[in-house]
């Protein structure tokens, strides 16, 4: 009869790809260079970010000191973003986080990360749309607000107040012209990428030549009218403090570049082109928001910026009016490029997902003539257009942190998972049906006391790993995330505990330190994997560690209601994986056939 498995070994079985890099075949066209990649990371990244969140974090957070936040900001998207540069260069496939963590971890793992991506990139574009409707609101002195709210009026408590059709026509125009034709697409993207650069660096240059240092060094005294706090001046103004609570709110203006590794499938060379655009897309995002927050302050005083529309204030305040359209026009221009940014991955997961067998399969159905998930890009558009279209967002961008540090955070714990995991080649030999049932047939492991202490210190120097120094690896990096999350709920609860030195927080702090080090410790003392030529993140496992105590300290710092509403989307998201994607996932498929070849042989003897 067909062998039974476990629960909990169907809802961890894992993908089996190649992880050196290779290409295969892709049903998918393989036409994005390295420039096209670094402007998709770039135009969705630097979007509306550069034109607002450097005023606005130096007004309330920071002020002169906003640089420094970007600098943090940067520093931590940096960490995730060579996780991502590894595992792009090693396992070139679309999806994104979804594959990696399929890979390394297992399906229901993948699940989840895949359909909080779908959430990150569903809201990340209808709140790039509504920001769009409303900047044009704005320069037309609230002429399309008034229009929609006397034509398309909604008097529910939880939706908009009225139905944005700009924002919905957006979406659905920007999702055609993906869904029929990527090449062209991305020339447009480039196009508009590089004139958002040029205004930034217009802005850059123009204001350099207006820079005041004394605005570095203003005293908190100076009459400020309607100001109510601005601290305490000098160029940490709040505290440095208050320079780190910039760096959170900074480091969501990095969130987009992880799109680049959604199109594993339509690179050329994707092993050095993702890794390469990553590095270099982050480094163009962090000079223009290090040069637009610099000149900004040195232009005028942290404590008068406009919250709302900072730079072309700025060049309001110092008399240049024609500056002050130039980059109101660069904004309108920096939207566009991240609406594209926003709504290209999201075809790709899906179309990832569907392939799988986890999420309905017609959303992965390939055109013949395009070369493009063209029934899924037209659905993903016209779900994220009506939500564009309903809902008021103020509320739901939270939900864009929580998805995308979720996903960062399961990168991290991939890379030190697939460093540290046994790979049998003998698998690699065999039929896709019997790979498959080897893999889930495998006789547990009996692990004993004595057995576990000698590998936990690897007495016997095992050059390799095997099933014993995989099985502890996973343990303690679990351990270490439940670790992470104590720290950050003690520094955020017990701070003001610890700056007096009372003894019962700074021994939970010592503790807490102490067994994070003990735990990195350990797992670096377990054999890993030879090094190969793609890009490794380096110094393994401390940098996915420190990336995954960011991560899951900024998630703490979200409120309640962000962790109610992502608690609603993953119960439907549930529903879907256990009433469909289980039993018709492509990995299910395979055990079942795996099941009926074993019976089958067993029946003729």
């Amino acid at each position: 009869m067909v062998q039974q498995y476990s629960a909990w070994k169907i809802l961890t079985r894992r993908k089996h790809l190649a992880i050196d890099g290779t290409e295969g075949e892709s049903k998918l066209n393989r036409i994005l260079g390295l420039w096209d990649l670094t402007a998709l990371g770039v135009g969705s990244t630097l979007g509306a970010g550069v034109y607002v969140l450097a005023g606005q974090i130096a007004k309330e957070q920071a002020g002169p000191s906003v640089m420094i936040s970007f600098a943090i900001a940067a520093l931590a998207s940096l960490l995730a973003g060579i996780c991502y540069a590894e595992f792009g260069a090693r396992v070139p496939k679309a999806g994104s986080a979804y594959v990696y963590s399929y890979v390394c971890i297992g399906e229901f793992a993948a699940f989840v990360i895949g359909w909080n991506l779908i959430l990150e990139y569903v809201v990340g574009t209808a709140s790039v749309c509504r920001g769009i409707s409303l900047y044009l609101d704005t320069l037309l002195n609230d002429t399309l607000k008034q229009t929609f709210a006397e034509v398309a009026p909604m008097n529910v408590s939880f939706l908009g107040s009225y139905f944005d059709f700009l924002a919905f026509g957006l979406v659905v125009v920007f999702g055609v012209a993906l869904a029929f034709g990527v090449e062209t697409s991305a020339l447009a993207n480039n196009f508009v990428t590089c004139v958002n650069l040029f205004i930034l660096s217009f802005v850059i240059i123009a204001g350099a030549t207006k820079a005041d240092f004394s605005n570095w060094t203003v005293d908190a005294s100076t009459p400020v009218a309607n100001t109510t706090s601005i601290g305490e001046g000098g160029f940490f103004p709040f505290g440095f403090e208050g320079t780190l609570r910039g760096a959170a709110t900074c480091f969501f203006g990095f969130v987009g570049f992880d799109c680049i590794a959604t199109t594993g499938e339509e690179v050329r060379h994707p092993s050095k082109n993702i890794p390469r655009s990553i590095l270099l897309s982050l480094l163009i995002i962090f000079l223009c928001y290090f040069g637009v927050s610099t000149v900004l302050t040195l232009m005028l005083p942290y404590y008068v910026q406009d919250v709302n529309a900072p730079l072309p204030y700025a060049f309001e305040y110092i008399g240049w009016p024609v500056a002050k359209w130039i980059v109101t026009i660069g904004g309108l221009v920096g939207l566009l490029a991240s609406l594209f940014g926003a709504l290209f991955p999201l075809p790709r997961v899906m179309y990832s997902m569907a392939q799988d067998g986890i999420l309905f399969r017609f959303l992965g159905k390939i055109s013949p003539r395009f070369q493009v998930p063209v029934t899924g890009s037209i659905v993903a558009a016209l779900f994220t257009a009506l939500i564009a279209g309903l809902f008021d967002l103020a509320q739901l961008v939270s939900l864009l942190s929580i998805g995308t540090l979720l996903a960062y955070s399961v990168v991290a714990v991939s890379i030190t998972t697939l460093r540290y995991m046994e790979y049998c080649e003998a698998d690699e030999q065999l039929s896709p049906a019997v790979s498959e049932a080897s893999s889930l047939t495998t006789h547990s492991v009996r692990f004993t006391w004595g057995s576990i202490c000698t590998q936990l210190f690897n007495v016997h120097r095992v050059p390799e790993p095997n099933r014993y120094s995989t099985r502890i690896v996973g343990v303690l990096t679990a351990l270490f995330c439940l670790l992470s999350a104590g720290l950050g709920v003690l520094l955020m609860q017990a701070y003001p505990a610890i700056r007096s030195q009372k003894p019962w927080a700074l021994t939970l702090l010592i503790l807490l330190t102490l067994l994070i080090v003990i735990v990195l410790l350990l797992t670096c003392l377990q054999p890993r994997e030879a090094r190969g030529r793609l890009f490794r993140v380096p110094f393994v496992p401390v940098v996915p560690a420190i990336s995954i105590f960011i991560n899951i300290y900024l998630m703490l710092q979200l409120d309640g209601w962000t962790w109610i509403r992502f608690g609603v989307w993953m119960i439907v998201g549930l529903s879907i994986y256990f009433l469909y994607g289980l039993p018709n996932s492509y990995r299910e498929m395979r055990r079942q056939r795996a099941g009926w070849q074993k019976l089958k042989y067993s029946e003729q003897f």
